[in-house]
């Protein structure tokens, strides 16, 4: 830290008067003692044997001598007391820079954080000043991004109910105007505003849905399952609907059978997403492959793979996002809210996992990994809902 000259100045007269008030301290001490060692002859005396009996030096002048003795101990005390004045006033100093820039900080410059290196206990308290306003600005950007994400949610959900609802309002007003010309009209609007209104239905359902799973303290019904034996029964309870789309849907696995602690009805939702999705998005895919490995004591790894086509490099990132679509719109044919992936990642996070994609030519890939036991999770919630994942986390 750098004194101003006026600190350094203060500091000097600091000295200056301490040194004078010692040296008359000192003064005043030597003349009352000179007087009491007159005035006493048995102290006189006393002293004068001391003397001849340690002789240092030439007798007409010998260094060792009370006098001198005091005059040594009072020169190491007023150094001593000098150094603990212009300690304690240095100390004084550092604590009304610190208050300074505490209150230039205050003032709105929250970028700006106390840049001198201190010594001691005054290092800590500037240490633990800059990692505070550290925690504020963090504090704040959190704010900022939820409200930014609470704003974006807002525009989403408006823009995806907007549309079926225009639509809603125009066949129905078509029919209440009774402006159709005969009754396959009347059923064509009614049939029209039906499917909106179920994909409205959909929409709220999925956005309750999602909003309740984000919600850190969502009861979940913990019970032992067989992840083995349930990744075969979805795998079986899509086979009719994956014939129709000319694909094959098998289940593989490393165990015969793995208990693990889990709620086998929000998985099961998180499964059936997964599925559905390489069932519509899967463009040019035959094969849908369900993989259990057990990674360690505690990790098994589910894998939801298809062999259609890539998804985008630019897209893995964001899949996980709400209401975010790979291929860019509302598509009819494929329908979907854009929530069924941040739902289930939500749910996988929930359980104390994890979830990330891969994809190349050959295979698209989804990768749950989930605790068996419940009470040991396998990453941090809030870094699991960052994404920031390492890769020796991802790789198990």
């Amino acid at each position: 830290m750098k004194l101003t000259t006026r600190e350094k100045t203060a500091l000097l007269f600091e000295g200056i008067v301490t040194i004078v008030l010692l040296l008359l301290l000192n003064l005043a001490l030597l003349v009352l003692l000179l007087q009491s060692v007159q005035s006493n002859p048995g102290l006189r005396d006393g002293i004068f044997i001391i003397k001849r009996s340690i002789v240092i030096g030439p007798m007409h002048y010998q260094l060792w001598s009370w006098e001198n003795v005091f005059i040594t101990i009072m020169a190491i005390v007023d150094v001593i007391v000098l150094w603990w004045r212009l300690r304690r006033r240095y100390h004084q100093m550092e604590l009304h820079h610190i208050i300074d820039e505490l209150h230039y900080i205050a003032e709105g410059h929250l970028d700006h954080r106390i840049p001198f290196t201190l010594k001691g206990d005054t290092q800590r308290v500037v240490d633990s000043v800059n990692h505070l306003v550290d925690s504020v600005i963090q504090s704040l950007q959190d704010e900022r991004d939820i409200e930014k994400s609470k704003d974006d949610l807002i525009t989403n959900v408006s823009h995806d109910i907007r549309t079926p609802l225009t639509s809603i309002i125009g066949y129905l007003g078509l029919i209440e105007e009774k402006q159709y010309h005969s009754e396959s009209d009347l059923l064509k609007y009614t049939h029209t505003a039906y499917m909106k209104s179920k994909q409205m239905k959909s929409l709220v359902d999925d956005l309750f849905e999602y909003t309740k799973v984000r919600q850190t303290d969502t009861p979940l019904s913990i019970n032992p399952i067989d992840i083995v034996a349930m990744m075969e029964q979805i795998a079986a309870s899509f086979e009719l609907e994956a014939e129709k789309k000319r694909m094959t849907i098998t289940a593989k696995s490393n165990v015969k059978s793995l208990k693990i602690e889990a709620d086998a009805e929000k998985l099961s939702r998180v499964f059936n997403n997964l599925i559905g999705n390489a069932l519509k998005y899967g463009k040019g895919a035959d094969r849908i492959v369900l993989k259990t490995t057990q990674i360690d004591e505690n990790d098994v790894e589910l894998r939801f793979s298809n062999n259609g086509e890539p998804i985008p490099k630019e897209s893995l990132k964001a899949v996980f996002e709400r209401f975010y679509r790979v291929e860019g719109s509302r598509s009819k044919e494929t329908g979907g809210t854009g929530l069924g992936l941040a739902i289930a990642q939500s749910i996988v996070i929930l359980h104390g996992g994890y979830i990330f994609v891969e994809s190349d030519p050959q295979w698209t890939t989804f990768v749950i990994h989930l605790p068996i036991h419940h009470d040991h999770p396998l990453v941090d919630e809030k870094e699991a809902r960052s994404g920031n994942l390492s890769l020796s986390q991802r790789e198990g």
